[in-house]
């Protein structure tokens, strides 16, 4: 069975840091593609970051110099580190095991909430 289970989130005054976590289960976690997404309320769900099981990694412009995508392949997880916060990336925040090929899997975690706020 598969599971990807993030934690990390919480209140963060606009300006602060989070580290967010992903720890997955299930999976030959090396070979997938590993991202993270979000979703604010009433908006749809946006990339955030990814790394390929190479190390190559993307940004959404919105995050790109305030955030950072990591992976250990020995612990599994992917990490998300989050600094100089602002309000706008106040959602619930996803993570994500892709990979192509033959035989194309896609999952999925529960997320979890980061709330920038004062």
């Amino acid at each position: 069975q598969v599971q990807l289970v993030e934690s990390g989130g919480g209140l963060v005054q606009p300006g602060g840091s989070l580290r967010l976590s992903c720890a997955a289960s299930g999976i030959m976690f090396s070979i997938y593609t590993m991202g993270w997404y979000r979703q604010a309320p009433g908006k749809q769900r946006e990339l955030v970051a990814t790394i390929t099981s190479g190390g190559s990694t993307n940004y959404a412009d919105s995050v790109k110099g305030r955030f950072t995508i990591s992976r250990d392949n020995d612990k599994n997880t992917v990490y998300l580190q989050m600094n100089s916060l602002k309000p706008e990336d106040t959602a619930v925040y996803y993570c994500n095991a892709a990979r192509g090929g033959p035989f194309p899997r896609d999952y999925w975690g529960r997320g979890t909430q980061v709330t920038v706020s004062s």
